[in-house]
């Protein structure tokens, strides 16, 4: 092995460990400069891998001391946490998550307010009342335009399958369930759902695909039927309709109503089939039990949230408030603040967020400063990677298809990135 510099200023003892076994190095401890950093970590680190087997190509890694990932010169990350240097320190690797690359930019007729994917299918919802279907390679498939005002959230019903349909929602009040299948053409309206008494802001489809949820600035969250079968839940038509446009659909009443929020409802997100998480502009995030009709528990914060994200996988929240750091939360917590970290780098306020479905640490941010950034939640003093593009305010991110990382604004488009890490 080459030498390093190792004579330069005071010495650490460090003992490489990783859970990656093909790129492990043999466990005895190493003298290394106090100022190591990064880069000269990976160097020390890809030399010893090439002492040991000839095949093994030059790695980007990444390295975790005390469950951090290392942003600072060794010496300072260890004061900054506490550590002591008078014992080993142990330093894992990684190998780095890589860099997403654009892929498209698909160009809308106004403000997108909302996104999400399955397959390779990008199903939108506009500020000039349409909702569009997208390949992902840039086609546009399909514009409908029953709903009469913003177009504020939408969702597949079945994420991995968009032959099972979806819902949109609106500040028109209601919710619409549409029937597609990929190659049909235009979608159809199956259903309406009535009983909001304020714009729809919101909405969030159950793990077995059989309920729905929606938030609202009425303040209530309700529980609806997902079934595409028009009886399901079907309401007469009684009393005229404010909409004629929708008067010809039939309508579905909710299952159930919430109460507990005194704000707007921003985001909606199942953690099973029973319980739901919301987040509000009322300073507080919410965890229901929809079989109780109750109020499980509660997160109070000092702002109004904008967006809030569940993760099945690290069983923790993220959200982003009216200021520019994102904090993610344990509702498991009983020691201390039930936030656990704060990351900071957007430069207006983030308006949107959302965890990978397959890797517990990753997340993208969307933010009114026109940014999308890329998170470990093991570096809360800078993103991985800022995913530059937009000419606007970020209005929503998507990261359901864990090859595309997506986002909309008020540039009128959705830019598409591909994702180029392994998890």
């Amino acid at each position: 092995m080459e030498e390093m510099d190792v004579n330069s200023g005071a010495q650490l003892q460090i003992r490489f460990i990783t859970k990656q076994e093909i790129y492990a190095v043999a466990n005895v401890p190493f003298s290394i400069p106090q100022q190591i950093d990064n880069i000269q970590l990976n160097k020390l680190l890809n030399e010893l891998l090439r002492e040991s087997t000839d095949s093994i190509k030059p790695v980007e890694f990444d390295f975790l001391v005390e469950g951090q990932l290392l942003r600072l010169p060794l010496i300072e990350h260890l004061k900054d946490c506490n550590i002591s240097t008078e014992s080993t320190i142990d330093v894992e690797y990684i190998e780095r998550t890589a860099a997403p690359e654009p892929e498209n930019a698909l160009l809308h007729d106004d403000w997108v307010g909302g996104v999400q994917v399955a397959d390779k299918w990008i199903l939108t919802g506009c500020y000039d009342q349409s909702v569009n279907i997208w390949s992902t390679n840039g086609k546009h498939e399909v514009i409908s335009r029953e709903h009469t005002n913003i177009v504020k959230d939408v969702s597949w019903l079945r994420p991995s399958d968009p032959s099972g349909g979806f819902i949109t929602v609106s500040h028109d009040l209601t919710g619409i369930l549409w029937d597609w299948k990929p190659g049909d053409g235009s979608p159809t309206p199956i259903t309406v759902l009535r009983g909001h008494e304020r714009g729809i802001d919101s909405v969030g489809v159950s793990p077995n695909s059989e309920r729905l949820a929606t938030g609202a600035w009425d303040t209530y969250l309700k529980i609806w039927s997902a079934s595409l079968d028009v009886n399901d839940g079907y309401e007469p038509q009684i009393k005229k309709q404010k909409s004629a446009k929708l008067s010809h659909i039939p309508s579905r009443t909710p299952i159930h109503t919430l109460k507990g929020h005194k704000e707007n409802i921003v985001s909606v997100d199942w953690i099973d089939s029973q319980l739901i998480c919301t987040a509000s502009m009322d300073h507080t995030i919410k965890l229901w039990d929809t079989e109780l009709c109750g109020l499980q528990n509660e997160i109070v914060a000092e702002k109004a949230f904008l967006d809030a994200s569940w993760s099945n996988l690290s069983r923790s929240i993220i959200a982003c408030s009216a200021d520019r750091h994102i904090r993610l939360y344990d509702p498991r917590s009983t020691e201390g603040s039930i936030c656990k970290m704060v990351f900071t780098s957007h430069s207006l306020w983030v308006s949107a967020i959302t965890w990978s479905q397959t890797d517990e640490h990753l997340f993208m941010s969307g933010s009114y400063d026109e940014c999308v950034k890329l998170w470990d939640s093991r570096s809360p003093k800078a993103p991985l990677y800022d995913l530059s593009g937009h000419q606007g305010k970020v209005l929503c991110v998507d990261w359901s298809n864990s090859k595309l990382l997506v986002s909309g604004g008020t540039d009128n488009s959705v830019h598409i990135f591909k994702n180029r890490h392994n998890s």
